[in-house]
């Protein structure tokens, strides 16, 4: 009988070692993983802001992909929210509290299903030398079951992180296959309706083109700037000669009027192109990939039988740009190689 007492008590005192061991665990938690991801701060950002995003990084939905998952009304930015039901997942929803474009996103999440808790999660963006760098961070109170289970099964932080840099690892190859993403095609036979026009022009190596090339847009959308000029239309360049043999361009960079404009400056001059036949191609992607656009054009003129202009000139037309758009995927080119008109 004293037995039974001595092992009652002796479980007694374990219950109560154990009920200590536990409510002094901390009453909270707060862990974050960074990472630098090669893609723009913009991009990376509305990945991480439009929870229809998130199943393409999510690391526990990758665990439940037959999840249902249910968006509010605003799929993104502050007040935006969803909803998940499943197997491995349980129950539970998330809402974006607070957005700072760019720069960060709060969000609560709240479990229902196996057990009820909630946490704070917040987002930081940050402009990285080759990316954007990316904080993913999580906080919360526990509570005396949550002390109980971290007691015996690990903190949050050490069940969690694993997770976090999983979804970190997805968000890193999804943001770089986004902006990597590109559409050349071969649109046909046109006709340019040319107009007046704004330029500068030079010759240069092909070795040093590109630098030239952005210093002499910089100098002309500058003239333009200053003297108040009215545009018609998007920034171009013109190629006039592209000597392969010989290493060198000759182009123009230029911006449309409605109307003839005189400047007094001899680096800014005026043009006027006559309407032309042209072969024109569009790339939708980044500039990386515009020589695969010029080499698609050239071998359509092959395979149609059609004959470029040796007196003509090409154009590169830019719909859009790097300044306002964040994403190089979605930067737009039209390409125009100047037909003979007896085609």
């Amino acid at each position: 009988m004293k037995a039974l007492k001595y092992f009652f008590f002796i479980i007694l005192i374990a219950l109560i070692a154990g009920c200590i061991y536990v409510a002094v665990q901390p009453n909270s938690y707060s862990f974050s993983r960074s990472k630098v991801i090669e893609a723009p701060q913009p991009v990376v950002f509305n990945l991480v802001n439009n929870y229809k995003s998130w199943p393409r990084f999510s690391p526990w939905l990758e665990q439940d992909k037959a999840a249902t998952l249910t968006y509010n009304d605003v799929p993104a930015g502050k007040n935006s929210s969803y909803s998940w039901n499943g197997e491995v997942l349980g129950e539970g929803s998330m809402t974006t509290t607070n957005v700072n474009k760019y720069d960060s996103i709060n969000q609560q999440i709240n479990f229902i299903k196996p057990f009820e808790s909630n946490a704070n999660i917040n987002w930081y963006f940050e402009k990285a030398d080759n990316g954007t760098k990316i904080t993913w961070q999580m906080n919360g109170k526990q509570d005396f079951m949550t002390k109980m289970y971290t007691a015996f099964n690990g903190s949050i932080e050490d069940n969690t992180a694993k997770d976090f840099e999983r979804g970190l690892f997805k968000l890193d190859s999804i943001s770089k296959s986004d902006i990597r993403k590109y559409n050349v095609e071969v649109n046909g036979i046109t006709e340019h309706s040319g107009g007046f026009y704004l330029y500068n022009t030079t010759a240069t190596s092909m070795v040093g083109f590109k630098d030239k090339m952005q210093s002499m847009i910089a100098e002309l959308m500058t003239f333009v700037g200053k003297n108040n000029i009215n545009t018609s239309g998007n920034l171009f360049v013109i190629y006039h000669k592209w000597d392969t043999e010989n290493n060198s361009v000759l182009f123009s960079c230029a911006v449309p009027t409605n109307n003839k404009v005189v400047t007094l400056d001899e680096n800014i001059l005026t043009g006027q192109l006559e309407p032309f036949k042209a072969l024109k191609t569009t790339l939708t992607g980044d500039y990386n990939n515009l020589q695969e656009a010029w080499n698609k054009a050239m071998a359509y003129i092959e395979q149609y039988n059609l004959t470029q202009d040796e007196n003509g000139i090409a154009i590169e037309s830019y719909l859009n740009s790097p300044e306002n758009t964040p994403n190089p995927a979605n930067l737009k080119t039209e390409i125009f190689i100047q037909l003979k008109d007896t085609e």
